[in-house]
């Protein structure tokens, strides 16, 4: 293939986000070792870890008290949402001067589009470009920001790129440094080659990036994935976009880790209201409408147990999410470690048909719509339902691979 696009990608990715976001708020955590969890618990769940914690062995996914035993010295904050989506609001605006097509992948990186950036920005050099993006990351946001830039033609080699120096790198891939850059990397260097893939690719005596750039198609889509992704993946190593699309929202849900004792049937559903709560919001916010609803629970003793059923009617009010979350509750055993909600069979406008009982659900679709521009304006749980009070410590949690639901629209 010869009419490789040109480099017009630039894949912006923040280092160690929510660890570097927690320092530059607070300057007396910079340059030491700090690890980040949802909550300040014991035996808690690291989910960011600075640069200095990284540096002595600390790992996401570790458990406090291993993570301690190997770092007496580490520090502990637990999330603060709103700083979070603080950065990623500014980070978000920075990069949409840049062009008009911009992507968030996620709350720390996002995908600059210069084939729709205006043309005194589209002839710029993509170096200068990403080293001011750098600049006023700092500038802007604060000095002990770093973000690393990847360029490239299409979003996974632009991706790659800004993996390839951390933290704070600034590289390109190009046709004709592509495949030196594979020289140097494993097939799990590769974003979105895991260990599975691995082990699909060495079976057919794939076991480098640069035997993978050089196979055949056929054998990608015949032996490798047996599928339409074969050809996806022969094009997106050779510079051509197939990652650009944005899929559909399928369903909407949130999870809850109970507090580590057992609690009652009715603190239990007091939660779970809370949970219906945010998940009809997220609902609403994308002018989205339900027909399914699923209740789970997990307990080391009973294991998972689901209860789940189809309304007859669409539904995204906080009164008939909790309603009919709570019917399934009920027949699930208690205590429980876990609690959680999944709303599926998404659809984008109500039925059309009138229900019998037209009045109520206007009056209670009302008092949603009053409530969520209320809480949207001054900040989330302003104005809740009595059956969720005293679940403040039901606190949100950041998501890592979507922003969708940063992003409301409530009308």
């Amino acid at each position: 293939m010869s009419d490789r696009p040109p480099n017009d990608i630039l894949y912006i990715d923040l280092n160690s986000c929510f660890a570097t976001i927690e320092q530059q708020a607070r300057p007396m955590l910079r340059g030491r070792p700090v690890a980040i969890t949802n909550r300040l618990v014991s035996n808690s769940c690291i989910i960011a870890a600075s640069y200095e914690a990284k540096a002595l062995g600390i790992k996401v996914g570790m458990r406090s008290r291993e993570a301690s035993a190997i770092c007496p010295e580490l520090i502990y904050a637990e999330t603060e949402p709103d700083k979070f989506i603080f950065v990623h609001e500014k980070l978000k605006k920075i990069m949409s001067d840049y062009s008009a097509s911009v992507v968030m992948k996620s709350i720390d990186e996002g995908v600059i589009d210069l084939t729709e950036a205006p043309e005194h920005i589209y002839k710029r050099d993509r170096f200068s470009l990403g080293r001011e993006i750098k600049q006023r990351l700092r500038d802007e946001i604060g000095c002990y920001m770093r973000c690393n830039v990847g360029i490239a033609s299409n979003r996974f080699l632009a991706k790659l790129a800004g993996e390839l120096h951390k933290p704070d790198g600034l590289d390109e891939i190009t046709a004709e440094n592509q495949r030196d850059v594979f020289s140097t990397l494993k097939l799990t260097d590769l974003p979105g080659i895991n260990v599975r893939m691995e082990a699909r690719l060495n079976a057919v005596g794939i076991f480098t990036p640069l035997q993978f750039l050089d196979a055949d198609e056929m054998t990608l889509v015949k032996l490798v994935c047996k599928s339409i992704d074969g050809h996806k993946w022969y094009r997106r190593l050779r510079g051509f976009e197939v990652d650009s699309s944005v899929s559909d929202i399928k369903s909407v849900g949130r999870q809850f880790v109970l507090d580590g004792r057992n609690l009652s049937r009715d603190e239990t559903d007091a939660r779970l209201v809370h949970l219906a709560e945010d998940v009809g919001y997220r609902l609403r916010s994308k002018g989205l409408y339900a027909r399914g609803i699923y209740v789970w629970t997990y307990d080391f003793h009973d294991g998972y147990k689901h209860c789940q059923l189809i309304a007859k009617e669409a539904f995204n009010s906080d009164y008939d999410i909790a309603r009919l979350a709570r019917q399934l509750y009920a027949r699930l055993p208690c205590p429980v470690r876990i609690i959680g909600i999944t709303l599926y069979k998404l659809q984008t406008h109500a039925d059309a048909q009138l229900s019998l009982e037209q009045s109520k659900k206007d009056h209670i679709d009302a008092i949603c719509t009053a409530e969520d521009k209320i809480n949207l304006r001054f900040g989330a749980r302003k104005i809740h339902s009595a059956d969720s009070l005293g679940t403040e410590q039901v606190k949100c949690k950041i998501p890592f691979g979507s922003t969708r639901y940063l992003d409301h629209s409530i009308n």
